[in-house]
């Protein structure tokens, strides 16, 4: 129970992966001091959300992130590693492959039925207007070519993460900085735009060959597109690792209050006083491990936030939308093909199917082994969109919270899809995201659509979340054109000179929209902290 007007050593407000793993690495190298973690809504994970749908418990729905570049993420894996070793054999933080582009499955584009693999074996199929050089092309391979033309050289597989980062931030095109320009901008320089258009529908996302910062977008995304990804997802959620860390944090002596929204803060003597609903409590140090969304929901009331505005609007924040359906039976299967060479019917089982309807894409979703379900109950991430088909839902849902009044990380839903018995507590989890049957029909008639099938089943369950509500704002944020982000990216973390203020977080590193980038920030600020 946190008491009136308390005094602590560290307050840290927000309960997301950057928190709390601060939280924990503060708390082990301080064990004397006291430290507090605040977090608004009422789970600790940020934008990791892992529940378990009801009657299938070899399955965990991820509401929020689902899945690490193994090969490409150094902070993520090590931090895995460190946690696994306190943690017994029955609880380890285990990972498996995660399928995403698999050549059978679908890509339904301008009306027009294809396979994965009709990109490059069947590219007079493919309804866009491409020129000779873009014909034959995946849709990311595409932009990846066109990304050789802008910065020569960073295609080179034997580039490290760094390396290609620090080409982009120091390279021009056509005699301007890449950094002041736009993604989108200078992709039209050098590709068509039918091949611009066929990388935006069947490449799945929106936000990401939009107009942000070139010199950023460039090499993020060869990180998670220009070389052989290798995804890896979490058999028992996403959501263990900074639950994981809350606890160790804990165990430690720490504190750890949900539901508890900051109101905003002032300094008075060098301290900070932060105004809660119900109690005022003081700190000798602040960190703010918050998205820019949250981080302009508190500025009203703070005047320290107040002083560096230019600073926090260096990002945009990028909406995402994830809606989950289960079925009695994986019907997704007869969408398959009979293979001519062989005669045999190759199913359609795993990964994802892409199209350019509002649903986007279409993972069929993986067993906690990360094998298909080929019988059974089973599940579907009905749709992952982002950018501009977020809005195709507000009409089959109720009006989205522009503001963070009651406190509530999510919407309460009032004409909820009706499912089966909330029998245990993940249940519970699950229809708490709840969607509502507009929603949840539309979906329906749109993967029918898409797999070109006469019939779909009966949806037996639905949950959604959109991650553009307060106090996220978005999915993820992105760097905005004209800023140097390893400047800004280093400066936020201790904003102010001689207030032990400090501001961390995936919105301002190197690995946007990733939990990497919320550990890196996290400890570019532990280092200054630690100076303290």
């Amino acid at each position: 129970m946190m008491k009136k007007n308390e005094t602590i050593d560290i307050a840290i407000v927000g309960g997301g992966v950057s928190g709390v793993y601060s939280a924990w690495k503060l708390k082990q190298k301080y064990p004397a001091k006291k430290i507090i973690v605040f977090e608004g809504g009422d789970h600790i994970g940020g934008r990791l959300l892992s529940v378990v749908p009801p009657n299938i418990p070899e399955m965990v729905a991820e509401l929020g992130g689902m899945r690490i570049l193994e090969n490409a993420q150094p902070l993520i894996v090590a931090l895995i590693k460190k946690l696994n070793k306190q943690l017994p054999d029955d609880n380890q933080i285990e990972l498996y492959d995660f399928p995403v582009d698999e050549n059978q499955n679908i890509a339904y584009l301008r009306g027009v039925y294809l396979r994965l693999s009709d990109f490059a074996l069947n590219p007079d199929k493919v309804p866009y207007k491409l020129s000779f050089l873009e014909k034959g092309g995946s849709p990311g391979g595409i932009i990846v070519n066109a990304i050789e033309q802008i910065v020569p050289g960073i295609t080179n597989p034997k580039l490290t993460e760094e390396e290609r980062r620090q080409l982009a931030q120091k390279a021009e095109f056509a005699g301007e900085p890449l950094y002041k320009q736009g993604f989108w901008n200078v992709l039209y320089r050098v590709i068509s735009g039918e091949a611009y258009q066929f990388g935006m529908d069947a490449g799945g996302y929106n936000s990401t060959l939009s107009n942000w910062n070139a010199a950023d977008a460039i090499p993020w995304f060869l990180t998670d597109f220009g070389i052989v990804p290798q995804y890896k997802g979490f058999k028992k959620g996403f959501q263990q690792i900074p639950k994981t860390l809350a606890d160790f944090f804990v165990q430690l002596g720490g504190e750890i209050h949900l539901n508890t929204k900051l109101n905003g803060f002032e300094t008075i003597d060098g301290k900070f006083h932060l105004a809660f609903n119900d109690s005022t409590v003081v700190a000798d140090s602040l960190i703010l491990a918050m998205p820019r969304r949250s981080l302009d929901l508190l500025a009203p009331g703070s005047p320290a936030l107040q002083q560096i505005k230019q600073l926090i609007s260096s990002v945009t924040p990028r909406p995402l939308f994830k809606l989950f359906t289960t079925y009695a039976n994986p019907w997704w299967m007869a969408a398959g093909y009979t293979d001519k060479a062989t005669g045999k019917f190759v199913p359609v089982e795993s990964g994802r199917s892409v199209t350019d309807l509002p649903v986007r894409q279409t993972y069929y979703w993986p067993k906690n082994n990360g094998k298909p379900a080929t019988k059974g109950e089973s599940m579907l991430l009905a749709s992952y969109d982002d950018g501009n088909n977020i809005g195709f839902w507000d009409g089959l849902r109720p009006q989205r919270k522009q503001a963070w009044a009651e406190g509530q990380a999510h919407a309460k839903i009032e004409d909820p899809f009706l499912g089966e018995a909330k029998s245990d507590k993940a249940d519970l989890d699950w229809f708490e995201y709840q969607a509502p049957t507009a929603m949840v029909d539309e979906v329906a008639r749109q993967l029918q659509l898409m797999h070109g099938l006469s019939h779909t089943p009966i949806v037996k369950n639905a949950a959604f979340r959109d991650w553009g509500e307060d106090p996220f704002g978005g999915g993820w944020n992105s760097w905005n054109i004209g800023v140097k982000s390893s400047e800004v990216r280093d400066q936020i973390t201790q904003p102010i000179d001689n207030l032990q203020l400090y501001i961390c977080g995936e919105a301002y590193s190197d690995a946007q929209g990733w939990v990497e980038g919320a550990l890196q920030t996290a400890d570019i600020m532990l280092k200054k902290i630690n100076k303290k």
